[in-house]
């Protein structure tokens, strides 16, 4: 005896509509799963990531068999540890933050299910489709978040460091202002004494030494006062070559460490800046000086300059011993220095970023232990004079 046709359609009905229900208990598990992943607040964000692309093979017909990978800017992970092959089936979904297309969110199979292939719909479903858009646009989300809350941390403290060296500049402002006149009387009657006659040789030296301490004082009040920019600055056409020419012989022959080779790589016919050309000459003056005191021994000091678009550009290379990271953070910080005592004072570079930012440049460093370092100055060409 046959059963019904209503019952007959009922039997057939059943294992779909279970089997639908186990793949959609499957995609909002995996939705959880992955919600609670970003609302986790441990781990990188490439290890966050890692986390929520081992999640997504879950969801699909055959997890045993699926992958899942996620490309992110330099940034890939997959869920098996390698990258899925092109050949093999496979669905992929752009990943966007901010609207910006960024990587990709892909899902597919490193073989061949088999029959699956040839079912209605194809290997993958409707459903799965649907969940990789979902989970792309919670990636792209998550990651919008921790890059606004990572700038808003580095605006903080861009912030914070621009208020102490203005807290710092106004007090070297007021030492500087207050120490000038003492010291201005300690060398004016230095040079005067040694002016005088029949002075004892040993009381001349010693007067020598004063003088001599007294334009060491004076030079690092006038760094202060340039670090500052209470100095200012006399902008006149400049060109940079020509300053680099007049420095490096000066620095060349007074250079003590006879293991240190200068070479020079001007670019020709550099533009003119309008700058002050004894502030462009300090900038070259200290970069160099910091190129040498990083040679131990033996090296190379690279001076080269070239135009770039509206700019022309110096840089300072050395082999020498190159900055560890935490260095490499705080070099330019006024009065932050590495040297021994007496040795140096940390407003050298310090004062190099102060002169470039009041003639409207930048300046950059790439450094490394042991592999040297290299500074860079971009200053904007003069105007063009009006006809």
């Amino acid at each position: 005896m046959k059963p019904p046709a209503a019952q007959s359609d009922r039997s057939q009905q059943e294992p779909t509509a279970v089997t639908e229900l186990a793949e959609r208990v499957k995609e909002l598990s995996c939705l959880y799963e992955v919600a609670a992943v970003f609302a986790e607040r441990r781990g990188s964000l490439r290890e966050r990531l890692a986390r929520v692309v081992a999640v997504l093979p879950g969801a699909c017909r055959f997890p045993e068999r699926a992958v899942a990978r996620l490309r992110l800017d330099e940034v890939e992970v997959s869920s098996k540890g390698k990258p899925l092959d092109s050949t093999t089936p496979h669905l992929h979904v752009a990943l966007r933050v901010a609207g910006i297309e960024r990587g990709e969110v892909v899902l597919g199979y490193m073989e061949n299910p088999g029959t699956a292939m040839h079912e209605p719909g194809g290997l993958f479903l409707a459903e799965e489709r649907s969940l990789l858009d979902t989970v792309a646009s919670q990636i792209g989300v998550f990651v919008a978040s921790v890059e606004s809350e990572q700038h808003r941390a580095e605006m903080e403290a861009s912030l914070r460091h621009a208020d102490r060296l203005a807290t710092i500049g106004q007090l070297a402002a007021g030492v500087a202002h207050e120490l000038n006149e003492p010291l201005g009387n300690v060398l004016g009657f230095a040079q005067l004494a040694l002016k005088a006659q029949d002075v004892p040789a040993q009381v001349r030296a010693d007067l020598s030494r004063i003088a001599e301490a007294a334009l060491r004082g004076r030079e690092i009040i006038r760094k202060m006062l340039v670090f500052a920019r209470q100095a200012p600055a006399s902008k006149q056409p400049t060109n940079l070559n020509g300053v680099v020419e007049e420095a490096m012989f000066l620095l060349e022959a007074g250079c003590e460490n006879p293991g240190v080779r200068f070479v020079r790589e001007l670019g020709a016919g550099l533009p003119d800046l309008e700058a002050d050309p004894v502030q462009v000459r300090q900038v070259v003056t200290n970069l160099v000086i910091n190129a040498m005191q990083a040679i131990q021994a033996q090296g190379t000091v690279t001076v080269r300059t070239e135009a770039s678009r509206d700019a022309v550009v110096l840089s300072v290379r050395d082999t020498g011993s190159g900055m560890t990271p935490d260095v490499l953070r705080r070099v330019f910080d006024p009065f932050f220095t590495t040297k021994d005592v007496g040795q140096g004072t940390g407003l050298g570079l310090a004062v190099v970023q102060g002169i470039v930012a009041g003639h409207g440049g930048t300046i950059d460093v790439e450094s490394a232990p042991a592999r040297g370092s290299v500074f860079t100055v971009r200053l904007p060409v003069r105007a063009a004079l009006p006809t």
